[in-house]
């Protein structure tokens, strides 16, 4: 296909999308993608607490990712919800020595002791996401979770590693996990294992790649990629499929790995 490609009328670039959406939305890209860490369980507890962990670490070499996730595994006992509630202090001193790039060992804990407060005091992930979730989006959500998140004790260093949009930050990584957790199934790719939250209320995980193919699609004009790009790459992510926009995901990552030619 040509680059002429990319000057699409609206009823076009949607046929475009959809058919590149459902090709890359499909299992056999699970091996190159750190969603095959959480595909490594079936209890939604499990799934949903290593799923957050990883994504967390999602940035960089996604070999060294994958890798450092199944270390994340062996370091819990491979049983991640069992870890989260009856680890003692002993189990945590296990932990110190991981690191994934700027995310070290100490961060490791005071994540791992946030979940437990999360679980114990917060109904879990699921409900601690949702009980700020809104029509208009996810946004304000993720950023009072980081404010529970951070309850607890910690270093101020470790907070970097929850993105804020309020702050301005495109919340890449956790946007990402938010849809691993809340789209269907159906696929066998994402899990659909939260039911409080819907596909509609869910942003498109934005970085480089997925920023530089939307803005040659003419999807978003903002240059950065930050808060104010992902709303506006929502706005008309939503008008091309309002019940499910973040699907889309899957298009805008498959052509910029997969169809380099084009972009």
């Amino acid at each position: 296909m040509a680059k002429s490609s990319l000057k699409l009328k609206k009823s076009e670039l949607k046929e475009f999308l959809d058919e590149k959406a459902a090709l890359y939305e499909s299992p056999k890209f699970i091996g190159t993608d750190p969603i095959q860490i959480p595909h490594q369980f079936t209890k939604k507890e499990d799934i949903e607490i290593i799923g957050f962990l990883v994504a967390t670490i999602a940035w960089g070499n996604r070999k060294s990712i994958i890798n450092n996730g199944n270390k994340l595994i062996e370091l819990q006992g491979n049983a991640p919800y069992d870890f989260i509630k009856n680890h003692s202090s002993e189990d945590l001193k296990t932990l110190q020595n991981f690191v994934h790039r700027t995310f070290n060992g100490t961060d490791l804990i005071t994540f791992i002791t946030s979940l437990k407060n999360i679980y114990t005091h917060h109904k879990g992930l699921e409900y601690a996401f949702s009980i700020h979730a809104s029509n208009s989006g996810m946004q304000p959500a993720i950023s009072e979770f980081k404010k529970l998140f951070f309850e607890i004790p910690h270093l101020n260093r470790t907070q970097k590693h929850v993105s804020d949009p309020i702050k301005n930050s495109a919340a890449k990584r956790i946007n990402m996990f938010l849809r691993w957790m809340v789209r269907p199934a159906l696929a066998g790719v994402d899990f659909g294992i939260w039911q409080r939250i819907t596909p509609a209320q869910l942003s498109c995980p934005l970085d480089v790649h997925s920023g530089r193919v939307a803005r040659q699609l003419g999807l978003l004009k903002r240059s950065q990629n930050d808060a104010k790009a992902v709303e506006e790459l929502d706005q008309y992510l939503r008008v091309l499929d309002p019940l499910d926009p973040v699907k889309y995901d899957f298009a805008l990552f498959g052509l910029s790995a997969f169809e380099k030619d084009l972009f």
